[in-house]
């Protein structure tokens, strides 16, 4: 009955209204299709997409004009974030580079350091600490021990911590809607 219902006013509505119900439920589907591999690669997806919307927020000091991200160990995030490569984000060309090394940090303006790396590059993190890079990690604690933002998942949701203090220590200048949207701001206020 309520199929039927729901049917009917669908059919009412006007074309594009409906075109743009179809694009969403298609939307949707390409999302959440069944199956643990796409779960896997949608999530990937997100957290690329996090990490370039990172550098939306971020103001990094003048003499800084590259948008290169990093990603530290293993490259779980390979694919997704190619598709950023060579797109502007505040007048400054997106890079991606894959780094094992944590002397490979020189030319980095966004870290991504992915959970069971941390203890791995935690000396190269320390190192960074007033050098203008914003460090991304996937462990609740990374905020805790010297990173700038940890993304993490909290009940079946992607969420950001953000550490304010070391942020602002590196000379970066991080925009209120970024700590509004933030679960929790450690070393500051929002």
């Amino acid at each position: 009955r309520r199929p039927a219902r729901l049917e009917r006013r669908i059919r009412r509505m006007r074309p594009s209204a409906r075109a743009s119900i179809l694009c969403a439920l298609l939307l949707l589907a390409a999302c959440f299709p069944g199956g643990a591999a796409a779960e896997t690669a949608s999530e990937a997806q997100l957290r690329a997409a996090y990490l370039v919307n990172f550098l939306k927020y971020v103001e990094w000091p003048a003499a800084i004009t590259g948008a290169n991200i990093c990603v530290l160990g293993r490259d779980s995030l390979a694919g997704p974030l190619a598709s950023y490569e060579g797109r502007l984000i505040q007048g400054r060309e997106i890079r991606i580079r894959r780094v094992s090394q944590p002397e490979q940090l020189a030319d980095c303006q966004e870290v991504f350091v992915p959970d069971g790396d941390e203890e791995r590059f935690a000396g190269a993190i320390r190192n960074l600490g007033r050098q203008p890079v914003l460090t991304v990690g996937e462990n609740t604690r990374f905020v805790e021990q010297g990173g700038g933002v940890a993304l993490v998942r909290v009940d079946n949701r992607l969420v950001f911590d953000v550490n304010l203090s070391v942020l602002q220590r590196a000379g970066l200048k991080v925009s209120p809607q970024m700590l509004r949207l933030a679960r929790d701001v450690v070393g500051g206020h929002r």
